[in-house]
């Protein structure tokens, strides 16, 4: 009996591992899961900037100035005269570097007044130009330099807008032939750019000196022309004088050899009637 529930028990487990094993085979196998895709980037998204410090533009000499303070007349007559974008511009094409002279508005106020107002568009440029020397110099360099210095309003030609700079110790003097001014300070410098404080605003001789005017040329000499004697002419005149005073000369010898002659016989009568 007890072997017969084992067997029995025996055939129902079989039987149901035998199921079990063929449900389980049965099945196809799970494929392995795939790794997931990164998004796709769109065609046009923008990139990612690169780490890279950018590299600083040339310093702006406006921005310079407004920040020190009093330079408010200079400032506007570099922005309305273009010659502010010219030094930054230069900056950026040369090694050179640039160096501005900088009169304050007290210099600017003593200045003659409608000294500013008397120049054309040009002679402002020309103004602004002449306070830039197209060469950094630091101050020590003012001791060593060649004068006259050239300037962006021209070359170092007399009449081209030249300047003299002369250094005695700490002391820079600027000689435009016209004026004579100082360097007050340092505004800023950075090895490209110097920017220097002046006490008067540097007048140019080419501006405010009237120059002579041109001589005309000398007219080319001509060879006179041979003229003819006529009967008005000079000449005949002259022969004509000669020739009246020669006859009235002998008039006048006449007439006293007849009054000669008249008194001698007016002697004889008187002598005759005595008798």
């Amino acid at each position: 009996m007890h072997t017969k529930m084992r067997n029995q028990a025996f055939f129902y487990f079989s039987l149901v591992f035998l199921c079990y094993c063929t449900t389980t085979l049965g099945q196809p196998a799970q494929a392995p899961a795939l790794p997931a895709l990164a998004p796709a980037q769109p065609a046009n998204s923008p990139t990612k900037p690169s780490d890279a410090p950018t590299p600083p533009g040339p310093p702006d000499v406006t921005k310079i100035l407004q920040k020190a303070g009093g330079f408010t007349i200079l400032i506007r007559l570099l922005k309305r005269s273009a010659v502010a974008d010219q030094i930054k511009g230069q900056l950026n094409d040369t090694k050179n570097g640039f160096t501005l002279f900088a009169p304050t508005d007290a210099a600017f106020s003593n200045l003659k007044s409608g000294t500013l107002n008397s120049l054309s568009d040009e002679q402002k440029i020309r103004l602004i130009q002449f306070h830039t020397l197209p060469t950094y110099y630091s101050l020590a360099n003012f001791q060593t330099v060649s004068n006259p210095l050239r300037t962006q309003a021209g070359d170092t030609n007399p009449g081209d807008y030249p300047l003299n700079v002369t250094s005695v110790g700490n002391q820079v003097n600027i000689s435009t032939g016209l004026v004579n001014a100082s360097v007050s300070g340092t505004v800023y410098s950075d090895n490209q750019l110097a920017v220097y404080q002046v006490d008067k605003v540097l007048l140019p001789l080419d501006i405010f000196v009237a120059k002579p005017p041109v001589p005309a040329p000398a007219p080319a000499p001509t060879k006179p022309k041979a003229k003819k004697k006529t009967a008005g002419s000079p000449e005949s005149s002259t022969s004509a004088t000669t020739t009246s005073t020669v006859v009235n000369s002998d008039a006048v010898r006449f007439t006293e050899q007849a009054v000669m002659v008249s008194v001698g016989v007016s002697v004889f009568v008187a002598a005759l009637s005595m008798l």
